[in-house]
């Protein structure tokens, strides 16, 4: 795997047009390892189509995301949850 990578703050703005609260602080849960940790810690990959957010433990696709001009695909059949912290 080529160490390329940026951090789970990478995805802050990009999902802000899909949810109206910080993403990236929010905990998920790898399906691949079931590590759990907050989204800022996935290992961000820019250089594909869209973004692709990898664990750090195992290495696993935990989100993927591509934005069209019309449109927002969010794949995120790698996370087991997502734990939202509320106020």
């Amino acid at each position: 795997m080529i160490d390329d990578y940026e951090d789970g703050n990478a995805l802050a703005g990009p999902l802000s047009e899909i949810f109206t609260f910080d993403v990236t602080t929010a905990d998920t849960r790898c399906a691949g390892c079931g590590r759990t940790g907050p989204v800022a810690d996935l290992r961000v990959y820019t250089h594909a189509p869209g973004l692709v957010a990898r664990c750090p433990g195992c290495e696993g696709v935990v989100l993927r995301m591509v934005r069209t001009p019309t449109a927002a695909w969010l794949d995120l059949r790698g996370t087991v949850a997502l734990r939202i912290p509320l106020d």
